[in-house]
């Protein structure tokens, strides 16, 4: 199950998956996007391909999400928590209380609500794998996004404790944290302004969609009584959230 994989680094794995052959449970808002991934999933090889039009921010919706799985598709073995957003870049004291309601809501809250829904399967069934997308700003936060940086803090935390939590099962759980990767993120950030969100990749060469999926599949494929904690992946030209070796040109 992949929440957000109507685009961006959710569709990515979708691809990535469905070249494995694996069964996929697509979850995102975007139903129209989410059924061209789900066309494109299987041509690209997926078993086969269950789409659920989901906000996680509502918990209600997504606790009735799964529990009305057919019953085909309701023993899920790999979780992939990646719907998340981020939503302007201003000073704390300057910031638009929406803006962090939205983010809060759904890469902290929707995180959990997710998390809550499916593991207790795992648990009772003795396997599966949770694989939470972080950030390299939940470790260092940056000027101007004090909130954000807050929640993938928090996602770091939730992975950390959920890993402690379920220790004594088989079951697994990862973070994956990219730093800068080139998708929507940008725009969603800006609200659509693309002269703005062109200039966070300038000079870069940023991560991309399908580099992040590969390392979440690689992750997946270790055996099972391997558990990869947590991997920090960064484009060469990024250190850190604050520091960038940007070409001139």
């Amino acid at each position: 199950m992949i929440t957000g994989a109507s685009s961006g680094i959710g569709a990515a794995c979708a691809m990535a998956f469905a070249a494995e052959g694996c069964r996929l449970i697509l979850a995102a808002r975007r139903a129209g996007k989410l059924a061209e991934v789900s066309l494109r999933a299987r041509e690209r090889g997926a078993h086969a391909v269950h789409c659920i039009d989901l906000d996680v921010r509502n918990h209600f919706a997504v606790q009735t999400a799964i529990d009305e799985l057919p019953p085909e598709w309701g023993e899920i073995d790999i979780l992939v928590n990646n719907a998340g957003l981020s939503r302007g870049l201003e000073k704390l004291y300057m910031g638009k209380i929406q803006d962090w309601e939205e983010m809060i809501d759904t890469n902290v809250k929707g995180l959990l609500y997710v998390t809550r829904a499916v593991v207790p399967g795992m648990v009772v069934r003795g396997r599966g794998h949770v694989i939470n997308l972080g950030s390299t700003a939940g470790e260092l936060t940056y000027p101007n996004g004090a909130v954000y940086c807050a929640t993938k803090a928090a996602e770091r935390s939730i992975n950390d404790g959920l890993r402690q939590d379920v220790l004594g099962t088989p079951v697994r759980v990862t973070s994956v944290d990219p730093g800068m990767v080139e998708t929507d993120f940008s725009l969603v950030r800006f609200r659509g302004d693309t002269e703005r969100a062109a200039k966070v990749y300038k000079g870069v060469k940023p991560l991309t969609a399908d580099d992040v999926a590969e390392v979440i599949v690689w992750a997946a494929n270790r055996p099972v009584h391997v558990n990869i904690a947590r991997v920090l992946m960064t484009p060469v030209q990024q250190a850190n959230s604050l520091l960038f070796a940007r070409n001139e040109t």
